[in-house]
């Protein structure tokens, strides 16, 4: 399925479910710049990594008028444990139904060990406050990565 969420183009709005039983609607966070970053799944290596380096940024996102959010099918009860586990810093949003997954392009096909399968392309968007998408990293390295899409948000 092809994806309109391409730089300059409108963020594909969203309501989910988020960690601590509560709900994000993507057009509430306008007047903010927000980095939606997805990920595969909540408590393996890479996924800790990234969103304890996010956490770990997010008085200095603040300041750059910035919110930080991250997204994986994995359902909302389970990101509330792995954010107590990991004293995390960041909302965490379910899209169990890959809805939102699909229209921001990172719902994909993936090959491990000669076997395909679907799952989430870890992937960052950096929306500007009116809600156009300002930047795009797909295929993401975790090790600098936070660090490198704060860059971007202090240039907004």
């Amino acid at each position: 399925m092809s994806s309109d969420a391409v730089e300059g183009s409108q963020a594909p709005d969203f309501t989910l479910p988020a960690d601590g039983g509560g709900q994000i609607r993507l057009s509430d966070l306008r007047g903010n710049a927000v980095v939606l970053y997805f990920y595969p799944k909540d408590d393996t290596s890479g996924c800790t990594r990234e969103a304890i380096d996010f956490s770990g940024l997010v008085a200095d996102f603040e300041k750059a008028g910035a919110v930080v959010v991250g997204m994986s099918p994995d359902p909302a009860s389970k990101h509330d444990k792995f954010k107590a586990k990991h004293d995390l810093a960041i909302d965490l949003v379910s899209d169990e139904s890959k809805t939102t997954l699909e229209a921001y392009g990172v719902w994909k096909e993936k090959s491990m060990y000669g076997r395909k399968f679907m799952g989430v392309e870890r992937s960052t968007f950096l929306i500007d406050k009116s809600g156009t998408i300002r930047r795009v990293w797909r295929k993401v390295k975790v090790a600098g990565h936070a660090e490198e899409v704060l860059e971007a948000a202090r240039t907004l």
